[in-house]
């Protein structure tokens, strides 16, 4: 366009300097309007050495970290702003204070921590990609920073503050939950506002007996010890403790080491502040008046004290008598219409309370309901109260009540977890409930409640540390804790309740955990604001704990604290008071753990009313895949039939169901799809897929073939397989073993009742006590005579028929198995052959020698049509097949019932040695051999002489002796007589 102007007005753009518009000060030609231009000589540069931001900075190292605080470079218009460091994890820390006059009578204190995804490179993973409402880490973390600032504003000092920390960046190696308590003092330090800081926070950990200051993630999974302690120069203000039954004598001595380490921190807030500080502002406190506190403390002193000193008053009896106090004091303000009293007066009252409380307590030792010092209230506990629910139970300590339920689920159903640190995923929860009629109060229930959340996560965290490992229990717990009423240390009896519920289900807990709560009641001087004197309270009540100076939880077993969790109300409590308190928690907390062991002492054995069931299972790929169908459409359906619930990770098939009945059914469909490990003698469900004339295919076992042949469809004869089985017909049949090819054999004779007095019924699903191992009987070969060869036609038949050696007197039946679909079609023929020549009498051995050589011909002629086995094979002909099952099944009777054979002395593997002479029956005869019956379910082999002849018939008694063992340990006989 440039180009196009200069061809068309070739002088405008010749024009001098002077006369253009520019010269003039008017701007260009822009939208039809002319305009004057900015000056456009430049600025003249900064001078050497200017700053555009003044920032400072302040380092120092603690344990094995350098440890940075930063302000004047982000956030320059908050009241204080300050970024704390540890390698590359940043922490933004800001202070604000609302301005003018304070119109409330508490300290509207905020604090709010967020850890956003852009801190560790992710995008979030919500539906509008921005974080959502704050979770419970962020909650946790807001209080852990409240609880040791909170203490050290001024009395009176009223104005809204509010304290906000952000995660700028996070490597994973160390928490920010404690970079930002320590950036929060060190930005109140750098405002206007006044305050007593500063303080230091530290976090210790304990790994192998040593302890470490300000552990990475890492250090802290494999430490037993996770101790959170705040501090000024001389006093303590917070102690969060997370452990595994660690000793009070250690927790001693890591609150001891803490100290020192945690001061560490102030001496550079206080250098930051020389630096770049501001001037604290005075603001107006909102003081109670010395004359008016004479006037209230006049009229409601005495009778206050009378209230208290009375022990028969209840929770809301006693409130409601103060109240009436509080009205009649307002009255007689309201005639001399002293307004200024009138303003303050729940708050003067509320110090008359107070004063008369902490006095009768401190001078006399007696408490508001009458107790000792170190008594704990009146103990109730209730296990199993929700007979229904997995695990319940009922604790009451005076008038707390917390009701307990436990409920287990599949490991899909722990919560997932998206903080900067930690675990991903969290299969252990508690859930705290404080609802408003625990106080006979009304209110609303909306969101997480800070303190719900707060006193859950110390319940939870005390409980965790005797669950048993993941690996041994894999279900998901979750406990609902719900406050049916409350009077101070809620969180405590949540700890016992918990406890008892989990038991209740048959979580093996290694010990009961119960939790106290200990007190303090002090008196100060004045003028140095040391404590003169001061009495140490176990199980306080809310009362005490409102008009007390301390709330310290204390969660344990017999063997040492499990959880920790102190709030302070003054500005600091020397340390060996905190010490001092352990020994009375302790003795409390074995109060408290008597009456627990006396309603539930060991977790509960699973029932079928109201217990889950939990499966896992290792399978491949493949069968994962048929488990799930497209698109989870098969996991989904048998979800939906059974109830059940399946999740599959990593080759591994968890199931959860409700109760045993619907484990076995939801088993029954995965094992119908995936299949299983088939055991001979186990009962399966089936299909029936084509049927034949010497018998049926059944599909079962995840799509599993197994023949079905029509000698196994019934105890009586069956003439045609169509007249008892149809296609699509479901069955229940019994596998009694494979042949050489791997067919399986199944039976639906043998899960029938026997015809006979003594019937019996096999349970379906069942598997007999005594498996029955499959006998793969091998061919015998036209081979060489020696012996070795012998013994390796032999021995796979015989050594499928050894005695198992846990119970060597009850054998194992041995099964025949005939082969597969394409041989049974030719062994018909054969069987119907061998049938009628077999049902003549036997009248000399030249016509059995006839009758087994027919048999082989025939046999051989229909391997060569149908199948290859192998050269010169011998196999039984189908009459002799029919009896051995014959006889199978009579054997299978007899173990089952647990009797021996009758008449003769049961043979033991431990007895049959080289050179034992033993009375053996012949058990089937074989074209080279014998196998014998040696009793007790132990077979051998007996060969034949070269060009020998069959004399023998089955069943014929022989005196045999043990000639040798072949590879696998079968026994080779000889006969005495020969010998």
């Amino acid at each position: 366009m440039c180009s196009i102007a200069k061809k068309s007005h070739p002088l405008l753009f010749s024009l001098p300097q002077f006369l253009t518009w520019r010269a003039h000060g008017f701007r260009s030609i822009c939208s039809g309007r002319l305009g004057f231009a900015a000056s456009s000589d430049p600025e003249p540069p900064a001078g050497a050495g200017t700053k555009v931001l003044d920032s400072f900075k302040e380092e120092f190292e603690i344990g094995s970290h350098l440890i940075s605080l930063e302000t004047g470079k982000i956030a320059r218009f908050a009241n204080g702003a300050v970024v704390l460091g540890i390698e590359e994890t940043k922490v933004l820390c800001t202070v604000a204070s609302s301005k003018g006059d304070a119109f409330s009578d508490f300290l509207p204190l905020t604090v709010d921590y967020q850890e956003k995804q852009f801190a560790q490179g992710v995008i979030p993973n919500t539906f509008m990609r921005r974080e959502g409402a704050p979770k419970e880490r962020e909650l946790l973390c807001g209080r852990l920073i409240d609880r040791p600032i909170r203490p050290l504003f001024p009395l009176g000092f009223y104005h809204e503050v509010q304290i906000m920390a952000s995660v700028l960046s996070s490597d994973g190696k160390q928490d920010p939950d404690v970079m930002a308590a320590n950036a929060a003092s060190a930005a109140l330090m750098l405002s206007d506002i006044p305050w007593g800081g500063p303080i230091g926070v530290i976090r210790l950990g304990r790994i192998c007996g040593k302890f470490i200051v300000n552990p990475t993630v890492d250090e802290l999974s494999l430490s037993d010890l996770n101790l959170v302690y705040a501090c000024t120069r001389d006093k303590t203000l917070m102690i969060d403790v997370q452990a595994c039954e660690i000793s009070e004598k250690d927790l001693e001595a890591g609150l001891r080491l803490a100290h020192p380490e945690a001061i560490k921190y102030i001496e550079p807030q206080i250098r930051l502040a020389a630096k770049a500080g501001k001037q604290k502002k005075k603001y107006k406190l909102s003081m109670v008046s010395e004359k008016t506190l004479e006037k209230v403390t006049k009229l409601a002193e005495k009778p206050v004290e009378a209230v208290f000193t009375d022990p028969s008053y209840g929770k809301f009896e006693r409130g409601e008598a103060l109240d009436k106090i509080t009205q009649d004091v307002k009255g007689a303000l309201e005639e001399e219409c002293d307004e200024e009293s009138l303003k303050v007066l729940p708050k003067v009252v509320d110090t008359v309370r107070k004063k008369v409380v902490r006095k009768r307590i401190i001078a006399e030792g007696i408490r508001v309901d009458g107790r000792r010092l170190d008594e704990v209230r009146p103990i109730y506990c209730e296990s199993s109260n929700l007979p229904i629910l997995h695990g319940s139970s009922l604790f009451s300590r005076g008038d707390t009540q917390v009701l307990c339920t436990v409920t287990l689920g599949a490991p899909g159903d722990a919560q997932h977890l998206e903080s900067l640190v930690g675990p991903p995923r969290k299969r252990f929860m508690l859930h705290y409930s404080f609802p408003p009629f625990s106080i006979n109060e009304v209110g609303k229930r909306v969101g997480l409640n800070r303190r719900e959340v707060g006193h859950g996560t110390l319940a939870e965290k005390a409980l965790l540390a005797v669950l048993p490992p993941e690996v041994d229990f894999l279900y998901t717990v979750r406990i609902n804790s719900e406050v049916m009423a409350s009077d101070g240390s809620t969180s405590m009896a949540t700890v016992c309740g918990g406890s008892m519920a989990l038991m209740d289900a048959g979580v093996p807990l290694r010990e009961h955990v119960a939790g106290v709560s200990v007190g303090l009641v002090s008196e100060v001087d004045p003028s140095t604001g040391a404590i003169k004197d001061y009495r140490i309270l176990t199980d306080i009540l809310g009362l005490e704990d409102h008009l007390g100076d301390m709330d310290f939880k204390i969660a344990g077993t017999r063997n040492g604290v499990t959880a920790i969790q102190l709030d302070i109300k003054p500005a600091g409590i020397p340390l060996d008071i905190i010490c001092e308190s352990l020994e009375p928690a302790l003795k409390g907390r074995l109060q408290i753990l008597d009456h627990m062991e006396r309603e539930i002492s060991a977790p509960r054995t699973q029932d079928d009313r109201n217990s889950p069931r939990l499966v896992t299972m290792k399978i491949n790929n493949d069968a994962l895949r048929r488990l799930i169908g497209p698109l989870g459409a098969l996991k989904r359906k048998i979800e939906e039939e059974t109830g059940a619930k399946l999740s599959v990770s990593d080759g591994t098939l968890t199931i959860i169901a409700k109760k045993k009945s619907m484990m076995e059914e939801v088993l029954e469909k995965v094992y119908f799809v995936i299949g299983r490990e088939i055991e001979v003698g186990g009962i399966y469900k089936g299909i029936v897929t084509s049927v034949k004339e010497y018998g049926a295919f059944v599909e079962f076992n995840g799509g599993q073939q197994g023949l079905l042949h029509i000698s196994e469809l019934s105890h009586e004869p069956v003439s045609r397989v169509s007249d008892v089985l149809s296609i699509g017909q479901p069955l229940s049949v019994m596998c009694i073993g494979q042949d050489v090819r791997g067919n399986v054999k199944l039976s639906l004779k043998a899960t029938l009742p026997q015809p006979g007095p003594e019937t019996r019924k096999l349970v379906e699903g069942s598997v007999p006590a005594m498996k029955e191992t499959p006998n793969v009987w091998a061919s015998v070969g036209d081979v060489s005579n020696r012996l070795e060869q012998q013994t390796s036609v032999l021995e796979e038949s015989v050594s499928k028929n050894k005695v198992s050696s846990v119970n060597p007197s009850a054998s194992s039946v041995p099964i025949v198995l005939i082969r597969n679909a394409a041989e049974c079609d030719e062994e018909e023929k054969c069987a119907g052959l061998n049938h009628s020549s077999n049902s003549k009498s036997k009248s000399s051995d030249a016509s059995k020698q006839d009758q087994n050589s027919s048999t082989c011909k025939k046999l051989k002629s229909s391997s060569q049509k149908g199948r290859e086995i192998g050269s010169n094979s011998n196999f039984i002909s189908g009459d002799d097949t029919d009896e051995i099952f014959t006889l199978a099944s009579q054997a299978r009777s007899r173990i089952l019932n647990g009797k021996e054979t009758e008449g003769r002395t049961p043979m033991t593997a431990k007895k049959l040695k080289l050179g034992t002479k033993v009375t053996a029956k012949v058990y089937q005869i074989r074209a080279r051999g014998l196998v014998l019956d040696l009793g007790g379910g132990i077979r051998g082999m007996y060969r034949f002489e070269n060009n020998g002849k069959n004399h023998h018939e089955i069943g014929d008694e022989l005196h045999v002796e043990c000639l040798s063992f072949n590879s696998k340990g079968i026994p080779i006989m000889t006969l005495v007589d020969e010998a």
